[in-house]
C-alpha cells in the first residue's frame, strides 16, 4: 500500500522525520482510501498505531483490530441503562415470581470466574423421583429491546476470552454484579426445573421467572474432588468451599454427587441415540509473575464439566422445544448440519492407511466409531487426538437460524451433532447476545400460557405455581405442547400480546440477528485461535525445548524453518538455522 507521509498520524511522522529506524517494526492498522485504475497499489492511510511488532500486546491489539473485536469501554448512553448500585430486588418481583430461595441450589464455575450466569437447584422428592433444574440469570430484564444497552450488546455479540484479556458483551456492572449468581444473595433468574427418575426419564417440566439465593460457588475442581470422594473428613462447613445461609457442605456434596449419578445416565442415553462427541484437548498457556508465557500445558475436561454441560444442553433443548412451537415463524434456534461428504471421505481415507475402521453413515455410527479408536489408541494419545482434530475439521460448524427462513423445511432444523431436532441458545444470556433474544421469547410464552389459562378459568392455575406437580396447565411450556390451545383464538391472542409486551423480533430481523451473530462468533473463535498463537509463537522463541501437541501454521512464525525427515516420520521445526540441535522442536506429524 502506498502511504504519504502527511497523512500520517502527528507522532510517527515526526519519528519518520528524525530519523527514527525503529518505526519500521511498527504494527500499525490502515485503512485503504482509494485504488485507481491503472495503480498497482492502493492509498491507504494509517489509522492506528498498534506498538513494536516484536512485543505482544501490540499483536493482541492487531488481532482484535482485525476481526472488529471491540475492546473499548461501554458508552455513557449503554450505562445510563444500568440499575443503581447497589442494586436491590423490588418488592413487585418477589410477589410475581416463584419463591425457590429455600432449595440447596449452588454455581459451578471456573476459579476466576466472575459472571455466573448459571446454577443448579437440586430436591430430592422420592426415593426414585430428583427434582432437577438449571436457573438462568434474567438478563432481558435489565436488557430492554431497542435501548442504547441494547444495541451495544447486539453490536458485541459475544463476549470473548483470551489469556490476559477479557473482552465483555455486557458493562461489568451488571454481567458480574447485578445479574450474577453470587452466593448469599437473592437474584432474578428464569428456571427450567425437570422431575427425573433415578434412570434418567423426565416426568415433569416447570418453565418460568423465580427468585433464588445460592448456598456457594464451586469451582470445577471443587467439584470434581466431591464427586471423588473429598470433602469426607469434614462436613461442618469449616473447610471446602464457603456456605451461605441455611445450607450445610453435606447438602452440597449429596446434591451434587446424585446429580452426576443422574447426569451420567443421561449422557449415556443421549449418546446412545446416537449424538457423537469429538474431545481435542485444548491448549492453556501458563504465565509468570509479570505477565508473560512461560510454558503450557493440554487442558483435560473432567466430569464436573460434562455435569454441567448435560444439564445446560437439556435446558437449551427444552427451551427450543417451546419457542419454537409457539412461535414457529420467528424462533432463534441453532442448528448443525450433516459431515462435510468430501471432507468426511477424507477422513475415512486417513484412517483407512492407519488401519482403523470408520463408519460414518450416521451420527451414531460415526460416535462409536470413534470411542472404539479411543479404546484401539490409549497407548498412543497423540496419534488420537491427530485423529480427533482430523474428525472436527469434516464437522461443519453449528450456525444461528431463524425457523420462518425455513418453514416447511423442518428436517434441516436439526442438531445433527446432538442428534436432536430442535436447539438453541439460552443458557449464557450473559455472553451470547442470541441467548437474549431467545428470553425475551420465552418471556412471551410463558405470559401468554399465564393470560391463556387466566382465560379459562382453570382453577388449578395457582396450584401450578406451588411446583410442577400441576403439570397440565402448562399447555405452552410443559412437555407436552397443547397446539390446539397455540391455534384456539384466546390462544393467539395472548401470544401475540405477549410478543408485543417482550419485544420479541419478526422474522426479518431475527434472520439479521442470526447472520450476524453467526459472523461475530467466527471472529470470536478466530480472535482466540490468533491470540493463542502469539502466545505459542513467543513460547517458541523463549523455551530452548518444548513439546508441543496442536495444528501450528508454520508460516506465522517468524524465522522457522521446516524440514520433513521421511525415514522417521518426524518434523522438525527451527527457529534458526544456525541453532544445534538441542534447541529444535519436535513434532509429532500426522502426515
Amino acid at each position: 500500500m502506498v502511504i504519504t507521509v502527511e497523512s500520517l498520524p502527528g507522532c510517527a511522522k515526526e519519528r519518520l522525520i528524525n530519523g527514527d529506524v525503529s518505526i519500521e517494526r511498527e504494527l500499525v492498522a490502515a485503512r485503504i482510501e482509494e485504488w485507481k485504475e491503472g495503480s498497482d497499489c492502493p492509498k491507504a492511510q494509517v489509522i492506528r498505531m498498534l506498538g513494536r511488532a516484536e512485543e505482544i500486546e501490540p499483536q493482541i491489539s492487531a488481532v482484535l483490530f482485525e476481526h472488529a473485536i471491540s475492546a473499548a469501554n461501554f458508552s455513557s448512553d449503554s450505562l445510563s441503562c444500568l440499575p443503581n448500585a447497589p442494586w436491590k430486588i423490588p418488592a413487585e418481583e418477589y410477589e410475581t415470581r416463584k419463591d425457590l430461595r429455600n432449595t440447596c441450589t449452588f454455581t459451578i464455575d471456573p476459579a476466576s470466574a466472575a459472571d455466573l450466569d448459571d446454577a443448579l437447584p437440586f430436591e430430592k422428592v422420592s426415593e426414585k423421583v430428583f427434582r432437577i433444574g438449571v436457573h438462568i440469570a434474567d438478563v432481558s430484564r435489565f436488557v430492554l429491546p431497542d435501548t442504547a444497552l441494547d444495541r451495544e450488546a447486539r453490536i458485541r455479540s459475544t463476549s470473548v476470552y483470551i489469556p490476559q484479556h477479557k473482552l465483555l458483551m455486557l458493562p461489568p456492572e451488571l454481567s458480574e454484579q447485578a445479574c450474577s449468581l453470587v452466593p448469599g444473595e437473592d437474584r432474578l433468574v428464569f428456571s427450567i426445573i425437570w422431575d427425573i427418575d433415578d434412570i434418567g426419564n423426565i416426568t415433569g417440566r416447570w418453565i418460568g421467572r423465580s427468585v433464588i439465593r445460592s448456598c456457594c460457588k464451586l469451582s470445577y475442581d471443587d467439584a470434581q474432588d466431591i464427586i471423588d470422594g473429598g470433602f469426607e473428613v469434614d462436613v461442618s462447613g469449616k473447610t471446602g468451599p464457603k456456605l451461605h445461609g441455611q445450607f450445610e457442605l453435606k447438602d452440597v456434596v449429596d446434591s451434587l454427587r446424585s446429580l452426576h449419578g443422574i447426569t451420567k445416565k443421561m449422557r449415556e442415553i443421549r449418546l446412545r441415540n446416537g449424538a457423537f462427541w469429538i474431545e481435542i484437548p485444548k491448549l492453556a498457556i501458563l504465565f509468570d509473575e509479570s505477565g508473560n508465557p512461560c510454558d503450557s500445558l493440554l487442558g483435560v475436561r473432567k466430569e464436573s464439566s460434562f455435569l454441567v454441560e448435560e444439564l445446560m444442553l437439556l435446558a437449551n433443548r427444552s427451551v427450543a422445544e417451546v419457542i419454537s412451537k409457539a412461535f414457529p415463524g420467528c424462533a432463534l434456534l441453532r442448528r448443525h448440519a450433516e459431515p462435510r461428504s468430501m471432507k468426511l471421505k477424507e477422513f475415512e481415507e486417513f484412517c483407512r492407511k492407519r488401519g482403523l475402521e470408520l463408519d460414518a453413515s450416521s451420527s451414531g455410527k460415526l460416535h462409536l466409531a470413534l470411542l472404539k479408536m479411543r479404546e484401539k489408541l490409549k497407548n498412543d494419545p497423540v496419534l488420537h487426538n491427530i485423529l480427533m482434530a482430523h474428525a472436527a475439521r469434516a464437522m461443519p460448524l453449528a450456525v444461528y437460524f431463524c425457523t420462518g427462513d425455513l418453514r416447511g423445511r423442518e428436517d434441516e432444523w436439526a442438531h445433527c451433532g446432538l442428534s436432536i431436532p430442535l436447539y438453541t441458545h439460552f443458557t449464557s444470556p450473559l455472553r451470547r447476545y442470541p441467548d437474549i433474544v431467545v428470553h425475551r421469547t420465552l418471556a412471551a410464552v410463558v405470559e401468554a400460557e399465564e393470560v391463556y389459562v387466566e382465560k379459562r378459568h382453570s382453577s388449578a392455575a395457582s396450584d401450578s405455581d406451588d411446583g410442577i406437580d400441576g403439570i397440565g396447565n402448562r399447555c405452552f411450556t410443559g412437555l407436552y405442547f397443547d397446539e390446539e390451545a397455540a391455534e384456539s383464538e384466546e390462544g393467539r391472542e395472548a401470544l401475540v400480546c405477549a410478543a408485543v409486551r417482550y419485544g420479541v423480533p419478526a422474522s426479518e430481523v431475527v434472520s439479521e440477528v442470526a447472520a450476524y451473530c453467526n459472523e461475530r462468533k467466527r471472529a470470536g473463535k478466530h480472535v482466540e485461535q490468533s491470540a493463542e498463537n502469539v502466545y505459542l509463537c513467543a513460547l517458541l522463541k523463549n523455551k530452548e525445548v518444548i513439546f508441543i501437541e496442536r495444528r501450528i501454521y508454520f508460516g506465522e512464525v517468524e524465522g522457522l524453518t521446516v524440514e520433513w525427515i521421511r525415514t522417521t516420520g518426524t518434523l522438525v521445526l527451527d527457529t534458526l538455522k544456525t541453532k544445534p540441535l538441542r534447541e529444535v522442536i519436535f513434532l509429532r506429524s500426522a502426515v
